[in-house]
């Protein structure tokens, strides 16, 4: 299993998604205001803010919210203007973390993840220093209950290059280009998605247990916890049981 769907599946055991959602809304208001100031507030012409815009609608995010977020983008209301930053480093048993981060502030950002990192047994490194650790790829995870053979043939045919079963979900993996393809094809044939994205995804995963585990646990709350990270892709796995231990 990926770094990315051993997270989802961890946060899904410990309950965490539907406690952050408050946390996430203002996640979602930086992502819309660049996707519309770098392509505009276009959704069919803007591809990058359509993506967007499904994760807001998959969230329940008011439309006035996102309404909002756009005119910020555009220029048509005042707003904080963002940058993104990539951060990378490392974390507890040296697992490898990729940082995504939007902020109106650089030097800020770079202070509170290199605190937060070396609090929790891990350090920020230098840029490039595990990029190459992992692929861009689109994952779009699915409950089982779509039926896995079902979401196989459609997602084969749609141009999906591989189909993971994660334990409690089911995981379709495309290159970034055919993302948008496979994702408007699974939903017009009634597979929902629970989570759509195109990410970094690790090519080799850091077994981890004991401190190391419960540490890189907490660490990846308090940055995905972080007013200015987007994202965190990390290289790690945890056995089930150690997993069952941490989300009780």
């Amino acid at each position: 299993m990926s770094g990315h769907s051993k997270w989802s599946t961890i946060k899904h055991k410990k309950g965490a998604a539907d406690a952050k959602r408050g946390k996430l809304f203002s996640k979602l208001i930086k992502e819309i205001t660049v996707a519309a100031r770098l392509g505009g507030g276009d959704p069919t012409s803007n591809a990058r803010l359509r993506a967007i815009l499904d994760k807001a609608r998959t969230a329940n995010m008011p439309s006035d919210n996102v309404t909002r977020a756009i005119k910020k983008g555009t220029g048509e209301l005042e707003g904080s203007s963002y940058e993104e930053a990539i951060f990378e480093g490392y974390g507890p048993g040296g697992v490898a973390l990729y940082i995504e981060c939007l902020t109106d502030n650089r030097n800020r950002t770079v202070s509170e993840l290199r605190h937060l990192l070396t609090r929790m047994g891990g350090n920020l490194g230098e840029s490039g220093c595990v990029a190459w650790m992992f692929s861009k790829q689109g994952v779009l995870t699915f409950d089982k209950s779509v039926g896995e053979d079902k979401l196989m043939e459609v997602a084969l045919e749609a141009g999906a290059h591989d189909i993971e079963d994660d334990g409690d979900t089911l995981t379709v993996v495309t290159d970034p280009a055919s993302f948008e393809q496979v994702r408007k094809t699974l939903n017009d044939k009634g597979l929902a998605t629970t989570e759509a994205e195109v990410t970094m995804v690790p090519q080799n995963t850091v077994k981890l247990e004991g401190h190391d585990a419960e540490r890189m646990v907490k660490l990846m709350e308090a940055l995905e916890d972080h007013d200015d990270v987007q994202k965190v892709s990390a290289n790690f796995d945890i056995d089930s049981s150690v997993l069952e231990k941490l989300a009780s």
